[in-house]
């Protein structure tokens, strides 16, 4: 089996999801008391969310990429970003490194594609909804993605920092989001993106009136198909 390397912490309460789904995909394939080889590194999110709101990507880039590199040295065989806005500087964090780095942005768009689906509504953090390389990426794969209107990036944006970052879900929230999924329906949306990695702990993707995609149990999924890619052609051969 091979070792994943999660950098994790931003926040932390979707890095949990990431370690349970991740341990219960390796015990449900393998069986018994199976679990992952898993290196995990929690950054200080307040440190993030700081450069964040300042601009500084570039600081925020060099933060991840050194936290990667320390993975890499402790044995990691692959390294996630355990959040999507983060994935901004996930090409210049991919550079620093000598191996893969599992990006949730081009597994949940084979995800999408593989559906059928080609114009899903992405609910996620401001900067992932306006900043431009989210689309572009998913463009690469044949996906067009559509956001909420200005009133719904803002209220989108609030929850995910103000609520589910810290902990609070609440049914309000959740009949906001909703509203915001029927209005995308109405303007032509034919599926919808958990695009934030704390959406899975608010929205069930099989009870949205449009087929949902957990970027958030995706991604642990990619993450446990490369770590027992080895053991499967093992007995494959």
């Amino acid at each position: 089996m091979r070792t994943i390397g999660l950098i994790g912490g931003m926040s932390f309460e979707s890095s949990a999801v990431y370690y349970r789904q991740i341990n219960e995909a390796v015990r449900a394939r393998l069986g018994g008391l199976a679990s992952a080889e898993i290196i995990l590194h929690s950054v200080n999110f307040q440190e993030i969310v700081d450069l964040q709101k300042a601009g500084r990507w570039d600081q925020a880039a060099e933060r991840l990429a050194r936290v990667a590199e320390g993975l890499e040295r402790a044995g990691a065989d692959c390294v996630l970003i355990c959040t999507n806005t983060m994935h901004l500087v996930a090409d210049e964090v991919s550079d620093r490194l000598g191996l893969p780095l599992i990006n949730i942005i081009d597994e949940t768009a084979k995800t999408i594609a593989a559906s059928g689906a080609r114009r899903p509504l992405l609910l996620a953090t401001r900067y992932t909804m306006e900043h431009g390389f989210y689309a572009e990426r998913m463009r690469r794969h044949g996906i067009d993605v559509m956001v909420p209107n200005a009133d719904g990036r803002t209220a989108t944006h609030a929850i995910i920092f103000d609520e589910l970052c810290a902990g609070q879900v609440k049914d309000c929230s959740r009949e906001r989001l909703m509203a915001i999924i029927e209005q995308a329906r109405a303007d032509g949306a034919d599926s919808v993106i958990l695009g934030c990695t704390e959406i899975c702990l608010i929205l069930d993707p099989a009870s949205l009136p449009l087929p949902g995609f957990d970027s958030t149990t995706i991604h642990a999924d990619a993450a446990v198909d490369f770590a027992l890619q080895q053991a499967a052609e093992i007995r494959a051969a």
